[in-house]
């Protein structure tokens, strides 16, 4: 469970399925939302701790269950294969042009892994990945995605890029990655993930047709003071992960936004 990177695969999933339901999903429609992105979230995490035990050896990474001793490299190699696998029926459950969304965003999370994690172009799978992820599920309710729900979920997936790598800049430094963050180091990362959590709050607040609401507003609002107070205790504790954690909030604030935005145009 340690090495699926469990916050953001629980956050994900469930707001996947918060999305399905406000999508009109039945429960079935909903359970099978949440089944194919759990798979995804599993195999993408499993198939990263698997790819990276030895640089996480190598730097003394003892948060991670395989550097640590807690699990076997080729059982966390087996379990991101097995999701992978069912990741492919489990997607398709909500239609043929839905699922190959989906498993498009699951090939592009992989490529993150390997190897653009080692590129300048180290955003450009999240912004696929999560801008695809809304797309699957308005596609599985028989709906066209608009295009600010891919554009926020593009935004989203970018911020949380920067914020996750921001605490292991120096790590990733000493075994060769070197993706768009370690390139433009902590300071401007950590501006890069406000940006595009605030670009994602704003696009989910401004871009469904009609005038926003004074509660989304508000959400809006909030959700910008989260990240400026977020950004400047990163910037104090370069080490921590204070502002992913702060990205994990505002994205559940997104999600709101998110719900409030498709219950209002459904």
């Amino acid at each position: 469970m340690r090495a699926c990177h469990p916050e953001p695969t629980a956050a994900v999933t469930a707001g996947s399925a918060l999305l399905a339901v406000a999508s009109g999903r039945d429960a079935a429609g909903v359970v099978a939302v949440a089944a194919a992105v759990l798979a995804t979230q599993l195999c993408t995490g499993w198939h990263n701790d698997w790819l990276d035990a030895g640089r996480d050896a190598a730097v003394g990474r003892t948060d991670k269950p395989i550097p640590a001793g807690l699990v076997g490299r080729r059982t966390v190699g087996a379990a991101a294969l097995l999701a992978g696998l069912a990741a492919v029926p489990l997607s398709l459950l909500s239609g043929l042009a839905a699922g190959l969304v989906l498993l498009g965003a699951l090939a592009s999370a992989l490529a993150y892994n390997w190897p653009l994690k080692f590129t300048p172009w180290s955003p450009l799978p999240y912004a696929v990945s999560f801008g695809a992820l809304g797309a699957f599920i308005v596609l599985g309710a028989g709906g066209t995605p608009a295009w600010w729900l891919v554009a926020a979920g593009a935004c989203l997936g970018v911020g949380a890029h920067f914020a996750n790598v921001i605490p292991d800049l120096a790590d990733d430094a000493r075994t060769g990655v070197r993706g768009l963050p370690h390139r433009v180091g902590a300071t401007r990362s950590a501006v890069a993930a406000a940006v595009g959590l605030g670009a994602t709050s704003a696009l989910l607040v401004l871009g469904p047709p009609g005038p926003p609401s004074p509660l989304t507003l508000a959400g809006l609002v909030t959700a910008a003071f989260l990240l400026l107070i977020g950004g400047y205790a990163q910037l104090r504790r370069p080490a921590s992960r204070i502002l992913f954690r702060v990205v994990l909030v505002v994205a559940v604030l997104d999600v709101a936004l998110l719900l409030a935005a498709v219950g209002g145009s459904a």
